[in-house]
């Protein structure tokens, strides 16, 4: 099984420019309707679908009913997590949870670095390096 999530967004293209520009990601498809956002090795992250295009299937959302995506984080493990981070700043993204470790003592759970970010439309991102990074309490 592979999540390939998608989301609808008032602009495709600057919201490719976001992503590929904080996920280090490439386009797959383009375009102002629809994009395809793959990493490196080509597998599929994320999809982005403008909002009032119903293609084939009718509408993927009304949005009307804010905030987008109550509920739902895009969450992406990410192998450069300070790098990430840093895009995140140079880019001036809203910022929802500061860099926190996950859990908070380092004991059980994923044991890593997370940041909860606002994308272009209001999603809530969360960028996190990989499980077990964050090491030993107090590193």
């Amino acid at each position: 099984m592979r999540p390939q999530p998608l989301i609808a967004v008032d602009d495709v293209e600057a919201s490719s420019r976001w992503y590929r520009r904080l996920l280090g990601c490439r386009s797959a498809h383009g375009g102002a309707e629809y994009e395809r956002l793959v990493a490196a090795d080509g597998t599929l992250i994320l999809q982005l679908h403008h909002w009032d295009v119903e293609h084939h299937h009718g509408p993927i959302g009304d949005r009307e009913k804010t905030p987008h995506g109550n509920g739902v984080l895009l969450w992406f493990e990410v192998d450069d997590f300070d790098a990430a981070l840093a895009r995140a700043g140079e880019m001036k993204v809203e910022i929802a949870l500061p860099r926190h470790r996950n859990p908070p003592d380092g004991g059980g759970g994923p044991n890593h670095w997370e940041c909860w970010l606002r994308d272009l439309d209001g999603y809530t991102v969360v960028l996190a390096s990989p499980d077990g990074s964050a090491g030993p309490p107090g590193s």
